[in-house]
C-alpha cells in the first residue's frame, strides 16, 4: 500500500507518507539499490515512484519485491519461496538500529549510520547556512541547542541573517493558541521570502520543529506547500537525512515520538553571544496528563536523562564560566565557594555531596583557571556530631586555601530540616562559640597575609560611595571584590587631561595600596579611567615588574 503523498524514508522500517500509512519493504538489499541507481533524478525517491523504478531494477536481473509473503517470479521463470527470499533481505536489527536507547547510538549517527538509500555524502551540509528561530518554553531553547549541535556535525553552518540562509527551521510551541497563531503568521512572511529567492543560489528550505510539528502534523503539509521538513521533539537526530530528502524537492517528516530518546549523548551548542544564562535539560515529556495541557501528547512519555550526562554538561558550562571569567575585564574575578566545614566525615553528615579532597581539588583548579582569582567561603562551627578532630581540619582548611572572605557561624538547629528529624544537636554553646572564635581568628590571619600581597600594587577600583566610618573617605571594590578605601579627593581625569574630578559612585579608579587587613585595602587615588583605559593606563603607572601582578589588565 502506497500513501497518497509519501514523505520518503524508513523509520524503524516503515516509509512514512504524511497521511501517515505506510509499508514494510521485504526482500533483497541488492534491488531496491538497484532502484537508488537507476532513479538519477531522485536517488532517494518518492515511494509513489517506487512501482515505476521497480521495473528498472529487472533490466539489471534483479529481483523486486512487494508487500506481502508470496511468492515472487524471476525473468526466467523460476520461483523464489518466501523463506528464501527473506533470508536474503535486511535482517530485524537493521530495522532497529535507530531504535537503540540514545546513549548507546555512536557520536555522528547521521554518518556512522546513513540509511541504506542515501549515502554519506547526502547527509552533509556541504557549508550550507542555517537560521533557527525559537518560539515557546526554555525547553524549546534547548532543544535549539540539540538540533544546531547534531546539524553542526554534520557540516551545517550557522547565520543569524535570514537573508542569507539556506534552510529556516522555526522551533515551536503548541502549549497555548496563540503560540500557534505566530507561527502560522512566519509562514506567510517566509513564503514571500521562499517565492523571491534567486534560482542561483538554490532552494529555501524551511522547516517546522518541536511540538507543533507533533500536534498539527498533516494540516501544516496540507496548508503550507511550503514547509519541507517537519520533526517532532524525539526526532532531531533526524534532520541531516530530512533536509537530504528535501534536496529532490520533496516534503519530509519525522514526528514519532520516543520512549527513551534523551539526547544524554548531544552536548548542547550555547550559541547566543549575548547570553547571560545557560538551561540544562534534565528530563523530557510529562506523564501528568493535567487535563488542559497539550504537552505530554507533543513530547511524550517522561523520561530522564542518565545523571552522567548531567554532570557532564553542568561541568562543561562551568568550564566555560571559569574561562570567561578569565578573559573578560569586566567580569569580577570572584568565586564564592561554601566550604561549611573542612571535615569529610561532617560533610557527609550535612550531606553536602563532596569531600575534604574532592573541595580543595576544585579549589586547585579554580586557581589555575583564573590566576589572582578571589575566593569567598561560608563555615558552620560545632555542627551535629562535630568533634574537636573534625574543627581542627576545618581550621586546617581555612590555613591551606586561605581565603580572601568569610562569612562564619555557630550552628543553630533549625525546625523542619532533616538534622533537627534525624540528627541531635550534642555540641554545647559554649563549644560551639569557642570554635567559631577560633574560626574567626584563623581566617582573618591567613585573609591578612593574603591581603598584604596587595601592598604596593595599583588596583583598578569601582567606586560604590562613601565609606561609612567617614565622609572624607570613598570606598569601592576591586577585581577581586574586595573592600577598598581611599581619600575623597581631585585626581586626573583620563577621559580629558589636565581636568581634576572627584570621583562618582560608577566612576573607575587606580589607587595604589598602601595598607590591607583582612577586611579591607587602604590607599590613594591616582587618576579616573574607564574600563576600557584602564590596561593602558596601569602600565603608565604601574613598574613593569608588577603589571602581571596588579589585579588588573
Amino acid at each position: 500500500m502506497i500513501a497518497k503523498k509519501t514523505l520518503w524514508g524508513p523509520v524503524h522500517g516503515v516509509v512514512v507518507g504524511h497521511t501517515f500509512t505506510g509499508f514494510i519493504l521485504r526482500g533483497t538489499m541488492q534491488p531496491l539499490q538497484c532502484v537508488l541507481r537507476g532513479q538519477r533524478a531522485f536517488p532517494w525517491g518518492p515511494a509513489a515512484s517506487v512501482s515505476r523504478q521497480l521495473r528498472t531494477c529487472r533490466a539489471h536481473g534483479s529481483l523486486c519485491s512487494t508487500v506481502g509473503p508470496g511468492p515472487e517470479r524471476l525473468e526466467d521463470g523460476v520461483r523464489k519461496d518466501f523463506s528464501s527470499r527473506l533470508a536474503d533481505g535486511p535482517t530485524f536489527q537493521h530495522f532497529l538500529r535507530n531504535a537503540l536507547p540514545s546513549e548507546e547510538k555512536p557520536p555522528c549517527p547521521e554518518v556512522a549510520d546513513s540509511p541504506p538509500y542515501l549515502s554519506v555524502d547526502h547527509l552533509l551540509g556541504r557549508q550550507r547556512k542555517v537560521y533557527l528561530e525559537t518560539y515557546g518554553c526554555q525547553m524549546n531553547v534547548n532543544d535549539t541547542e540539540i538540533a544546531w549541535s547534531i546539524l553542526q556535525k554534520s557540516g551545517y553552518l550557522r547565520t543569524n541573517n535570514l537573508q542569507e540562509a539556506d534552510v529556516i527551521l522555526l522551533v515551536t510551541c503548541s502549549i497555548r493558541e496563540k503560540a500557534e497563531q505566530t507561527i502560522w503568521n512566519r509562514l506567510q512572511q517566509l513564503k514571500t521570502l521562499k517565492t523571491r529567492r534567486l534560482r542561483s543560489r538554490g532552494p529555501l528550505r524551511i522547516g517546522i520543529l518541536g511540538c507543533m510539528a507533533e500536534r498539527l502534523k498533516e494540516e501544516i503539509l496540507d496548508k503550507e506547500k511550503m514547509v519541507d521538513i517537519l520533526a517532532g521533539p524525539d526526532a532531531y537526530r533526524d534532520l541531516p537525512r530530512l533536509l537530504a530528502v528535501t534536496e529532490s524537492g520533496q516534503q519530509a517528516a519525522n514526528v514519532l515520538l520516543s520512549f527513551d530518546e534523551t539526547y544524554a549523548d548531544v552536548m548542547p551548542v550555547q550559541a547566543s553571544p549575548g547570553a547571560t544564562s545557560a538551561f540544562v535539560s534534565i528530563m523530557r515529556g510529562c506523564d501528568n496528563m493535567c487535563s488542559y495541557c497539550i504537552v505530554p501528547f507533543t513530547r511524550g512519555r517522561e523520561r530522564s536523562r542518565p545523571i552522567a550526562s548531567i554532570l557532564e554538561e553542568v561541568r562543561q558550562l562551568s568550564e566555560q564560566v571559569l574561562q570567561l571569567i578569565h578573559e573578560r575585564d569586566n567580569i569580577c574575578k570572584q568565586i564564592h565557594l561554601p566550604a561549611q566545614s573542612g571535615s569529610s566525615r561532617v560533610l557527609e553528615a550535612m550531606r553536602r555531596g563532596y569531600s575534604r579532597e574532592a573541595y580543595v581539588d576544585l579549589v586547585h583548579h579554580i586557581r589555575e583557571s583564573i590566576p589572582g582569582v578571589s575566593l569567598s567561603s561560608d563555615f558552620i562551627a560545632g555542627f551535629c556530631g562535630e568533634t574537636e578532630d573534625d574543627h581542627l581540619q576545618t581550621v586546617s582548611l581555612l590555613r591551606e586555601v586561605q581565603y580572601n572572605i568569610g562569612f562564619l557561624f555557630a550552628y543553630s538547629m533549625r525546625q523542619k530540616t532533616r538534622a533537627f528529624h534525624r540528627l541531635k544537636d550534642d555540641v554545647p554553646e559554649e563549644v560551639k562559640l569557642r570554635r567559631l572564635e577560633e574560626l574567626i581568628t584563623v581566617f582573618r590571619e591567613e585573609a591578612t597575609k593574603a591581603n598584604q600581597s596587595f601592598v604596593g600594587r595599583t588596583q583598578l577600583v569601582l567606586v560604590e560611595g562613601f565609606s561609612k566610618r567617614s565622609t572624607s573617605d570613598l570606598c569601592g571594590r576591586n577585581d577581586g571584590n574586595l573592600k577598598v578605601i581611599f581619600a575623597d579627593v581631585e585626581m586626573e581625569d583620563v577621559a580629558s587631561p589636565g581636568l581634576k574630578v572627584r570621583a562618582q559612585p560608577g566612576d573607575y579608579v587606580l589607587v595604589k595600596i598602601s595598607s590591607a587587613s583582612s577586611q579591607t585595602l587602604k590607599g590613594h587615588a591616582l587618576c579616573r579611567t574607564t574600563l576600557q583605559d584602564s590596561s593602558a593606563q596601569l602600565t603608565a603607572w604601574v613598574h613593569p615588574d608588577e603589571a602581571e601582578n596588579c589585579g588588573c589588565r
